[in-house]
C-alpha cells in the first residue's frame, strides 16, 4: 500500500490551525456554507477513488459472463467484480 506524502506545518501553520480549533462554534461564520438538514439523498464515498491497478487475473468464463450478464447494459461489470472481492476481503478480515 501506498503511503502520502505531506509536508511538514510551519509554525504560522500550525499557529492558524490552533487559533481556529480554540473558537467556540458560535464564532465560527458558515453564512457561505450553509446547514445540510436532510442527507435522505447523500452517497458515501464519492470522492474517495482508490488507487487501481492493472493486472491480469485469469477467472473462469462462467464467472465472467454471469457478472457481465448481470451488469446494466454489459457495463460496470468490473467495477461489480471489485466490489464484490472488497466485500470478501473485509469479511475475511474481520474473521482474522
Amino acid at each position: 500500500m501506498e503511503k502520502a506524502i505531506s509536508k511538514k506545518l510551519t509554525g504560522e501553520q500550525r499557529a492558524e490551525i490552533e487559533a481556529l480549533a480554540a473558537l467556540p462554534d458560535e464564532a465560527i461564520d458558515t453564512s457561505d456554507i450553509p446547514e445540510i438538514l436532510d442527507w435522505s439523498d447523500a452517497r458515501r464515498g464519492l470522492l474517495y477513488r482508490p488507487v487501481k491497478r492493472q493486472i491480469t487475473l485469469r477467472l473462469d468464463a462462467d464467472v465472467v459472463a454471469w457478472f457481465r450478464a448481470n451488469a446494466p447494459n454489459g457495463r460496470g461489470y468490473q467495477t461489480e467484480m471489485n466490489r464484490v472481492l472488497r466485500e470478501h476481503a473485509a469479511r475475511a478480515s474481520k474473521r482474522a
